[in-house]
């Protein structure tokens, strides 16, 4: 027979279910329940609040590395599995929808498919969205990790890349994970220089998006494409 303990757990997780389907669950409560799921056995309250407090923030929790999770008291590799599936599952519905619809029919799609790649990362990552003639996804790459500067980003690999593509239009985008700044001048200047390169080609440089923590900032929006 169930102990205390486990009616009490089973209560909770039933009242925070109930709350979940009234849409009044607050954030850690929702990393919570889905903690309970992989977790069964054990009260994790005070696991999902410590993983806010250390990361800063469930998407912060979603964004990090399994090694990352594993390291935190009372993580192990299945649930650690577990978080980075269903952040890999948000992760692909985005991209399924970047690649049906052009981009920028709705742009909040892509700034939250970047937020979902990069928002949280510890180290910088640039990545280069290749894009149809109709502005929807081929592909995503990595390009460099790392600290972003000008000898890290090489124009004309993108710009072959593109080419091997059939890329009519490219994306910059990378991460500030120590910053809220918006584009650096080294930013402005790499943006400068690639747009040169793919205009040579009649390649567009659509957009250079700068990822910090939950904001997106668009170079495009900021007319530094103009």
């Amino acid at each position: 027979m169930p102990d205390n303990n486990e009616n009490f757990y089973a209560g909770h997780r039933e009242r925070l279910r109930a709350k979940f389907l009234d849409g009044k669950l607050t954030d850690y409560e929702k990393l919570e329940l889905l903690l309970a799921y992989v977790i069964p056995r054990r009260d994790v309250r005070p696991l999902a609040r410590s993983l806010i407090k250390q990361f800063g923030g469930v998407h912060q929790v979603f964004t990090a590395s399994v090694n990352e999770l594993v390291a935190c008291n009372g993580i192990g590799k299945n649930t650690a599995i577990f978080i980075k599936l269903v952040h890999e599952m948000m992760t692909v519905n985005y991209k399924y929808k970047l690649r049906e619809t052009p981009i920028f029919h709705n742009e909040t799609i892509l700034h939250n498919y970047c937020r979902m790649v990069l928002g949280g990362k510890h180290i910088e990552e640039l990545h280069i969205l290749y894009l149809d003639k109709n502005l929807q996804l081929i592909d995503d790459e990595i390009h460099s990790t790392g600290t972003i500067d000008a000898s890290s980003v090489y124009p004309r690999e993108i710009a072959r890349r593109a080419l091997e593509l059939n890329a009519r239009s490219v994306v910059m985008v990378h991460n500030h994970p120590n910053s809220n700044n918006s584009h650096s001048m080294m930013d402005m200047e790499i943006t400068e220089n690639l747009q040169s390169v793919l205009r040579g080609l009649n390649i567009e440089l659509y957009d250079h998006l700068v990822v910090t923590n939950d904001t997106v900032h668009s170079a495009r929006q900021l007319h530094m494409l103009d």
